[in-house]
């Protein structure tokens, strides 16, 4: 009797959930087994509401048990540390795993090269940190608030761009809802003279227009070169700071390094466009961590990490049946910038794009996509 070919996915974000859906979905014979340090899926595009106190960490955390059971995976509770040459075992910090099938989901890390960069708080680097802008915003009684974001100076696309345009809206919508907005001086600061601008040029226009309209300040064109305790030192402007949030670029996650895993000059996993990491049979790459070849618009979070997934993962089953990779993930940005009351949507595709102004159907929108897409794992 032939043995099912056993797949693993690393990482339980957006990427590695999607994957195994689609694997269950396009086979029931198959074995899976997911391997992250909890199973839990933390759900960090509504960070952005935990300051305002609209959602909680338990409204952000989904227990995966009941969604694990549903499609029949094997749950291994560690940290991924190495690989073999061949991917076909992985190595963690609970023992080894083999595999016939890989699918590298483990998401991305941020740079924290800048000098002082432990006085900012990084806004995706979990759900304690939409925590601790709430603590911290509330604790304070006026001052200077910061927000700003870098990249990844060899891969400028890693980078998460679009959550700070969405904490520093929702702030100021805050502060105003709570009658001290004339107490506080937002700044907003970007390395690049056209923020957002894989947004396209109109939503570049639009996001800048409504900073002007709410009064929020604007430092356009200057790298962030470190962080103090109370301000923040651009190349050629200072600026006092009672609370800077701050996103970095990104690059691969530090298991990689233990790895002959091809890299690209970002340090990101190398794959071409049918998300197979380059060199290795039946190893696939999604989300965050890959460097995959597309627009220079493409992100790689959220939506498009699904996008990666699905592609991953039926190339991967079509691959173990003797097939070559055939399917190709498109290229698609799909994204609402949220003030907290309104939403301003973007999208790009291959044949163009649109942006809209922000309009308050599209903040009941966002909200309506978080409970369908968290529907399906609880």
């Amino acid at each position: 009797m032939e043995m099912a070919s056993r797949i693993t996915v690393v990482g339980a974000g957006f990427a590695g959930l999607t994957a195994l859906r689609t694997l269950r979905r396009q086979s029931r014979e198959v074995e899976l087994t997911l391997v992250a340090p909890r199973a839990e899926l933390h759900y960090l595009p509504g960070a952005i509401w935990l300051p305002s106190g609209r959602r909680r960490r338990e409204d952000l955390v989904v227990p995966l048990d009941n969604f694990l059971r549903r499609a029949d995976v094997r749950f291994h509770a560690a940290h991924a540390t190495g690989l073999s040459a061949d991917a076909r075992t992985l190595h963690t910090d609970a023992g080894e795993v083999a595999n016939d099938g890989l699918v590298i989901a483990t998401g991305a890390r941020f740079i924290r090269k800048l000098p002082g960069i432990e006085h900012a708080i990084i806004p995706c680097d979990g759900l304690a940190a939409g925590e601790a802008i709430r603590e911290r915003l509330a604790a304070l009684s006026g001052g200077t608030l910061c927000f700003g974001f870098g990249s990844n100076p060899h891969e400028p696309i890693a980078m998460r761009g679009g959550p700070i345009f969405e904490f520093v809206f929702g702030t100021d919508t805050l502060l105003r809802r709570q009658g001290r907005r004339e107490r506080f001086r937002l700044v907003f600061f970007s390395p690049s003279p056209k923020p957002g601008l894989r947004l396209g040029e109109r939503a570049v226009g639009l996001i800048l227009d409504e900073m002007r309209r709410r009064g929020i300040e604007t430092v356009l064109g200057e790298k962030p070169v470190a962080f103090e305790a109370g301000a923040v030192q651009l190349e050629r402007t200072r600026i006092d700071s009672d609370l800077a949030l701050f996103m970095p670029g990104l690059t691969g996650p530090a298991w990689l390094d233990a790895t002959s895993l091809p890299r690209s000059p970002g340090g990101l996993v190398l794959g071409d466009g049918h998300c197979r990491v380059a060199g290795l049979d039946c190893t696939y790459v999604a989300g965050d961590g890959a460097s995959l070849p597309g627009p220079e618009w493409m992100p790689k979070q959220a939506h498009q990490a699904d996008l990666h997934a699905g592609t991953a993962a039926r190339n991967l089953l079509g691959e173990l049946a003797g097939r070559a990779p055939s399917e190709r993930f498109r290229a698609e940005l799909t994204c609402i910038i949220d003030t907290l009351d309104r939403g301003l949507l973007v999208t790009r595709h291959e044949r163009g794009g649109r942006a809209f102004k922000p309009l308050r159907v599209m903040h009941w929108a966002k909200a309506a996509f978080e409970k369908r897409y968290l529907r399906r794992y609880r």
